[in-house]
Parts: structure tokens; sequence; C-alpha cells
């Protein structure tokens, strides 16, 4: 089981190159950034995660812009969205900037996507809440022909484009992994039709071997080999106990959370989390 980090990257924070440097020298095997591309004032759908929006939602650097430092900054380190807001973005954009890092980096990129939470930021970008995960779909879709034919082309409710070019073309092979994030049975059956892996949330009484069975009846279901498909947890106990319980499940990859602190604070506590990358 791999042991990766995830942090919000804010413009009041540590230098992402520094900690993408600290956490492959201490052994991690990955990082993961997530994405909001503006707050609104206004808010339509509360916060996920109780009270008020935490500060660096508000100040957090673009993903992809991020994780190029990051790449430039490391050789082996995975460099994953955590997660990418499909439904707001370009799939054409996505796909080119998505296949240079891949590119770029040798092949180290992850891509953990989503539809979102926040009804006022995806509509600005034009995006209906009550459709979001069929925009998503569709825009995964095209990037995947985007990425696997030399003249792509698409034609869906939502995203429409007869034949074109678009390279580079991703270093993966035939694109890096598509994680899907989510807890529901709905995300489960998206997961198996057209991701590679599923990203669940390891709060709220999380179960490793549970969630592993979930998702292997999904599979099966869609008549979809289980091996397939990895689990990413995000948010997983620091507690090495809790960890090894996860490994024996067959979970793929766990991510610690580096919190909203100073550099020095966050330093120390990657340190401090060192020793779980061994488990």
């Amino acid at each position: 089981m791999d042991v990766g980090v995830f942090y919000f990257p804010s413009d009041y924070g540590i230098n992402v190159s520094e900690l993408a440097g600290a956490v492959e020298a201490r052994g991690f095997e990955s990082l993961f950034l997530p994405e909001h591309t503006h707050i609104p004032i206004s808010r339509k759908t509360p916060y996920p995660g109780g009270g008020e929006l935490p500060k660096c939602y508000i100040h957090s650097h673009d993903p992809f812009v991020s994780l190029s430092f990051a790449a430039a900054a490391t050789r082996k380190l995975k460099l994953g969205t955590g997660v990418c807001l499909v439904p707001q973005r370009d799939p054409i954009v996505t796909a080119k900037a998505i296949a240079s890092l891949d590119q770029m980096s040798g092949g180290r990129f992850v891509f953990g996507i989503g539809a979102g939470w926040n009804q006022d930021e995806m509509e600005n970008h034009g995006v209906v809440y009550e459709t979001r995960y069929k925009v998503m779909r569709e825009r995964v879709l095209a990037m995947k022909a985007l990425w696997t034919h030399e003249q792509a082309s698409f034609h869906g409710e939502f995203v429409n484009f007869d034949p074109v070019w678009m390279w580079p073309k991703p270093a993966q092979m035939p694109h890096p992994p598509i994680l899907l994030g989510g807890n529901t049975d709905h995300t489960l059956r998206r997961v198996v039709e057209f991701c590679d892996g599923w990203i669940p949330i390891g709060f709220r009484g999380f179960d490793a071997s549970v969630s592993v069975a979930r998702l292997q009846r999904a599979a099966e279901a869609a008549k979809r080999d289980p091996k397939s498909l990895s689990i990413t947890v995000f948010g997983a106990p620091v507690d090495k106990a809790a960890l090894d319980l996860y490994r024996k499940a067959g979970i793929s990859r766990v991510l610690l959370q580096v919190p909203d602190e100073s550099r020095d604070e966050i330093l120390r506590l990657v340190d401090k989390l060192a020793p779980l990358t061994r488990t």
C-alpha cells in the first residue's frame, strides 16, 4: 500500500515545490492537490465539512500549475489532483494540460476527479448543478478520446467536436489513471463504467473491508475485473494500526492530510508522518 499526502496549496502557505521535495525525500509516494477556481460569496450549498468554509479554499493555487512546479522539484513523486472539478473545465484545454504534465513529469500524473459540491461556483462556469455528473462523464470520455486517438471526435449532450488532432499524448498508456471521488453507490457505478479507481473519503466511520467489498460487487455487476480498479483513501487516519488494516483489506493508496499551517509546522508534521510510509 502506498502512502501519499494531500494539501490545499495556498498563496500564504508553504511553497509547493518545497513541500513536494520534502515529502519525496521522506518516502511518500504521492502529492495530491485539490481545486477551486474561485469561491462565490453567496452560498446555495453548505460546506460539506460543516461550519465556515476554511480560508484555504479562497486562496488556493491552480492545481495544474502547482503540480508542474512539484514535478520540476522531484524525480519519482506521483502528482495527483484530489480532486479536479471536471464540470468546471473545458475538456480540450484540460486534456492538453494533463497530457503535457504527464509527458514532462515522465508519466507521474494521477487524475483524481469529482463533480463538485459548490453550486454557486459551478454556475459561474455555466454548469447546472443537477446535471453536473452527466457533464463530468462526457468530459472525461471526451478527454479519453483525445488522449487515445490520432484523430479524435466526440458527440454528446454537453460535449461536441468533429475530428481533431491533439498532441502531445500522455506518457502513460493509454492515459493517466482516472480516480473518481465520492462515497455513494452512484459513485461506484461511475467508477466501474469509465474510471480506473475510486477515492472514498476516509472520515465518518469509513470501513476499509466493507469498501473493498462494495467496489468488488459494483465491478462484478458491470462485468469488470475488480483487480483493474484501485482504491485511494482520502483523509486516512494517522495511525499505523489502522493503516495496517487498510493494507490487509486491499487498499491501494492512502492520502494523509497536510493541514493549513505555517511552513515550519508543516515540515515538522511531515517528519512526524514519515514513519507511516513504511506501513
